[in-house]
């Protein structure tokens, strides 16, 4: 495992939690805010066995642990650890972009909440990702997600240079055409980011109020994250 959190009001929707952090990401995403964690390493910084420790001593403190990333569903490992997480008596919350869809199909039983990054329309994808056939797996995935009942959000990363304000919109109407119901924009944030290109970039009006405006009309929850 890469990391843990011990406490977060914001990881799970309603949810006080804790956020364990999975080593290893087959995609590059240059808005990456976790870039350390793309890398799955041979040796991890914690291991499951202190982690499962850790949160023996959150029982009563918290309601769920999230697992993100990295992107969880890299570590085979996973639904033994959503598993033992459950036993303990914790709501289960997954953060994913969807890159392994047949892990993720694997452990929908098992979860309460998804928390699904859809990056672009299909053919934007491998621009994003740097990793051909990536948006075959995230729809794969997605609509998994949506098919299984789990609650869930979908949400997009936004940068003027790597998604225009006409594929938010057409993005947008793809997945609500697919069925989902809570949609958030996430602006940009250079935290974290390791790709000096994406940075010092002027972001007031974008996406634009017509867009933003089009996008709460397509679905019952809408967010606009800009901070």
């Amino acid at each position: 495992m890469g990391g843990y959190t011990p406490f977060t009001a914001t990881d799970f929707p309603g949810k006080l939690a804790a956020v364990v952090f999975v080593q290893g990401c087959p995609w590059r995403c240059g808005y990456c805010h976790n870039p350390h964690l793309q890398p799955r390493t041979a040796e991890s910084a914690l291991s499951w066995k202190s982690l499962r420790e850790a949160l023996k001593r959150r029982i009563g403190l918290i309601d769920a642990v999230v697992f993100s990333g990295g992107e969880p569903t890299t570590d085979p490992c996973l639904g033994d650890a959503i598993r033992d997480v459950r036993a303990l008596g914790f709501q289960v919350g997954l953060h994913t972009g969807g890159a392994y869809a047949n892990r993720l199909i694997e452990v929908l039983p098992d979860l309460d909440w998804v928390g699904f990054d859809i990056k672009a329309n299909p053919e934007g994808y491998d621009d994003i990702t740097l990793v051909e056939h990536s948006g075959e797996q995230a729809f794969a995935g997605a609509k998994a997600v949506l098919a299984s009942g789990v609650a869930c959000e979908f949400r997009t990363t936004i940068h003027p240079s790597q998604i225009s304000p006409e594929d938010i919109l057409r993005l947008g109407e793809r997945i609500a055409e697919m069925g989902a119901k809570n949609y958030a924009l996430q602006l940009f944030r250079e935290q974290g980011c390791a790709d000096q290109n994406l940075k010092g970039i002027h972001l007031t009006d974008y996406p634009g109020e017509i867009v933003l405006d089009r996008l709460r009309k397509l679905f019952p929850n809408f967010t606009f994250r800009s901070h």
